[in-house]
């Protein structure tokens, strides 16, 4: 080894390259005695890829070197050329002094300087003392400086000649084993926590003053014990299972939350198998927390959960129900077996029908009424103790008297308490100790501060009894189910309202019109829903005509009754004026914000109306937004029923909408047909497309029906099981033609003699219908008539007598204003004729048609 400091070693000499000399101030080796025969033992590889193998030493690379007396190295260890980068071959028979540093770090940028001087104290030492340690700076053999901690001792082989034998250890690793070290004592010394070591035999090793408290007993009382001998046995032996599957499997544990011992509070138990780098098990550690704290918080956040989601289901189940009975029943049945074993719901008899809220005092006398129920189980007993629909009366003094006279709840938690809640001997009170009931809580059912009833809920053996927290709980539930309760009597208090003047706005008959046969049907929608603003009408009009309307306003209960029966109003008004199908809707759209002026969002409504004049079997037809009408008719072949939707017609827009014009389509239908309208409730449903409930519609009216009765009560009866409630109009009309000779018509030209012609066929007519007590006054009425049109008008002039309940007589002509009826005066030569008209006839009235108008009247019959 050089001393020179210039060049440290730090590279493998070639194979020629002879040995540098020796430091100076250390022997020749020449003048020394030959070394003892020893041989260094094969060391085990250091665990240089990682994989965690090799033990503690592997961990250290604690390196051996032996030293003659004189410093000369008689044995290098391969982890000492592992730590200072020297092989053997160029160390051994070499003094050591070369390979002391400055005894520091050196200064930045600095090559450290050999101190033999250094390396002759240290033998001196040995020599006086025998041993020596302490923390020395080598070379390396790429020139950086490697600080390790040494020990070394003076020693004599079997020939009596002294060496000496040291061993190093990289400071570094050694300062990281010590910080492990003490952070595994900190661990144990200074943590809250409760840790323990086991061996495999899982006897404790060590543990700390944390879980020797939590155990009740001293540390010492731990070690080389096993649980089994430091805990009840009742503990232990799931503990000690526990641990075993850990050692055998080496699956961890972790935050196993189980009671502690003695049941007192809970722990949190985590365990990991313990092994060494070479993967030699050691044992289990254990870790043990206190989370007794945690638990409750946890328990108490769990009950809230379900109380929460108890609140939710109850107002989910019956915040849906608007009759007052299956409330009732949703609420009884909805608390079972969630909050209690047994329930039921009392109120007040005049409540279940939606009367008024009870005003007078409770008192002995006063009706109430088993409403709902609920129970896990049903026997004779269950059943005599809440039976439903049976009326009862409570004492004022007894616990359901005190309820509802305070409205503040009442809990009975003793069996004495439930022997003496009523009268003695109260089979009542018998079925329910029977039952096994145990626990009873009376709770008031309120709203507006009226008691509406009483919710009893108790719970039977094996089950824990209602406490304070379930009184607070209960009451919310009563609540809950006395706002709901008096939500459902308002709802079938407004629902019957406006179901009486639904039925009070829509026709209680159809009048009878001459070859047309009628039949309706109106069904309400179901207690679920509200009432909506469905209605029909037929309007018997001029000329024997027939005016069919089906409507339906948007929108549900008394707002859309009320605007049903304006608009109802509107339509008849208007049909008397002989409007055409599309002015008349026209018209009715118009003044539909005045007639829905109290619907402050608007308002809608469809519509279809269709005239139909049995005289010519023609109908004309429009649509505001509504379902296509059916016209039913003989099949292609002989004994087949067709049925067609009109679906080509000019759909519109709903009433309401405005801006959009609505058009009116004429066909002619032969003898026989029926004209089927409808609103939506028919064949709308949330599952399936309307087209289903349309072509549902058609196929049934394929069918061959007996009556028009019968189609309507089998068109009900096919709709879709399970749709949503709504309510439903349908008006069926059998379209025929008058009576054989019911009708005669002629068309004159605008000439003078027109009058005298008509007066001569209208005289004719009536003579042949045996009407001679209407000749004179019909005559008269032709006659000026047809004057006026003679007058006005530059074209044919037609006349219309129709017989049937009334004669019908038409006069009309190509002038499309209609005649105005005015006061004629003593020297007016003419004017009167409207006048004569208006006061012979029963009721007149002009329309106008695509060729000019017609001016009508009609005459009773004698």
């Amino acid at each position: 080894m050089s001393d020179s400091g210039d060049t440290p070693p730090a590279a493998q000499p070639p194979a020629d390259h002879h040995p540098p000399p020796d430091p100076p101030g250390l022997p020749d080796p020449s003048d020394l005695p030959d070394p003892p025969h020893l041989s260094a033992p094969p060391e085990p590889e250091p665990d240089i890829g990682g994989t965690g193998a090799g033990t503690l030493m592997d961990t250290l690379r604690v390196a051996v070197v032996m030293l003659d007396t004189s410093g000369r190295v008689l044995l290098w260890s391969p982890l000492a050329e592992e730590v200072l980068g020297w092989a053997g071959e160029h160390i051994v028979g070499r003094r050591v002094g070369g390979l002391f540093g400055p005894g520091g770090q050196p200064a930045a940028g600095s090559r450290p300087e050999p101190s033999p001087g250094q390396a002759e104290h240290i033998l001196g030492e040995l020599l006086r003392g025998g041993r020596w340690d302490g923390i020395l700076s080598l070379r390396h053999r790429d020139g950086h400086t490697v600080q390790v901690e040494a020990r070394a001792s003076l020693l004599v082989d079997g020939d009596g000649r002294p060496f000496v034998l040291a061993s190093m250890v990289e400071t570094s690793r050694l300062r990281t084993l010590e910080h492990d070290l003490a952070a595994l004592d900190s661990l144990f010394d200074a943590s809250p926590l409760g840790v323990a070591i086991f061996d495999k035999e899982l006897r404790y090793v060590r543990v700390n003053e944390a879980l020797a408290r939590m155990n009740g007993r001293t540390v010492a009382d731990h070690i080389g014990r096993t649980v089994a001998d430091v805990l009840d046995v009742r503990d232990a032996e799931s503990l000690t299972a526990l641990q075993q599957d850990v050692l055998v499997t080496g699956r961890p544990v972790i935050d196993l939350v189980s009671p502690a011992p003695g049941g007192h509070g809970h722990r949190s138990l985590s365990y990991h198998r313990l092994a060494d780098r070479a993967g030699r098990v050691l044992g289990i550690s254990a870790t043990v927390i206190d989370v007794t704290e945690r638990v409750e918080a946890a328990s108490k956040a769990e009950r809230a959960r379900r109380r929460l989601a108890l609140l939710n289901d109850v107002g989910g189940r019956i915040a849906g129900q608007l009759d007052v009975r299956r409330n009732a029943e949703e609420l009884a049945a909805s608390l079972v077996p969630t909050f209690c074993d047994y329930s039921g719901v009392i109120l007040h008899s005049q409540l279940a029908d939606g009367g008024e809220l009870p005003t007078a005092p409770y008192s002995a006398s006063t009706p109430m009424r088993q409403t709902g129920v609920g129970a896990i189980t049903w026997s004779p007993d269950v059943v005599r103790m809440i039976r439903p629909g049976q009326a009862m009366s409570f004492d004022r003094k007894s616990p359901f008297g005190e309820v509802l006279a305070t409205g503040r709840p009442k809990l009975l938690a003793s069996r004495d308490e439930l022997a003496n809640m009523t009268f003695p001997d109260d089979p009542k009170v018998r079925a329910t100790l029977a039952v096994g009931i145990r626990s009873l809580l009376v709770l008031p059912l309120r709203a507006h501060g009226v008691v509406l009833g009483l919710l009893v809920v108790s719970r039977a053996e094996g089950r824990e009894p209602f406490d304070h927290e379930d009184v607070a709980l209960g009451m919310e539930l009563a609540d809950r189910g006395g706002a709901s309760l008096d939500n459902a009597r308002l709802y079938v208090r407004e629902r019957e309202g406006a179901l009486m003047l639904q039925r009070s706005l829509l026709p209680r008959s159809t009048p009878a019109a001459p070859g047309v046969d009628v039949a309706y049907r109106y069904v309400p929608g179901s207690s679920a829903a509200e009432v909506g603003g469905d209605w029909f009408d037929v309007l018997p009009l001029a000329g024997g005509r027939v005016g069919f309307v089906v409507g339906d306003v948007m929108g549900h209960g008394l707002p859309a009754a009320a605007t049903m029966g304006r608009l109802r109003t509107a339509v008849r008004t208007l049909a008397g004026l002989d409007m055409a199908p599309d002015e008349l809707l026209r018209r009715v759209s118009e003044l539909g914000d005045d007639l829905a002026q109290n619907q402050a969002e608007g308002w809608m409504a469809t519509a279809v109306y269709a005239v139909y004049d049995p005289a010519t079997r023609r109908c004309t037809i429009a649509q505001a937004g509504h379902p296509p009408p059916v016209l039913v008719e003989p099949g292609e072949r002989p004994g087949t029923i067709e049925a067609r939707l009109l679906d080509f017609l000019p759909p519109g827009v709903p009433l309401g909408v405005g801006g959009v014009r609505f058009e009116t389509t004429e066909l002619d239908v032969p003898d026989g047909t029926v004209l089927v309208l409808y609103t939506d409730g028919l064949v709308e449903s949330r599952r399936h497309d309307i087209s289903t409930g349309l072509e549902r519609l058609r196929s049934t009216l394929c069918r061959p029906l007996d009556s028009l009765e019968d189609a309507c009560d089998e068109l009900l009866a096919t709709m879709e099981p399970g749709r949503e409630p709504d309510d439903v109009a349908l008006l069926m009309a059998r379209l025929g033609t008058l009576p054989s000779g019911s009708t005669t018509a002629w068309t004159f030209p605008a000439e003078a003699s027109a009058v005298r012609l008509a007066r001569r066929r209208v005289r004719d007519a009536l003579a042949e219908w045996e009407l001679p007590e209407l000749t004179d006054v019909t005559v008269l009425l032709v006659s000026e008539l047809v004057t006026n049109s003679l007058r006005y008008a530059h074209g044919p002039i037609g006349v219309r007598m129709v017989r049937g309940a009334s004669l019908l007589v038409e006069v009309s002509d190509p002038l499309p204003d209609p005649p105005r009826e005015r006061v004629a005066t003593a020297e007016d030569e003419g004017g009167r004729g409207l006048q004569l008209v208006a006061g012979a006839s029963r009721r007149w009235g002009t329309r106008h048609g695509p060729l000019g108008k017609t001016v009508w009247f009609e005459l009773a019959l004698p």
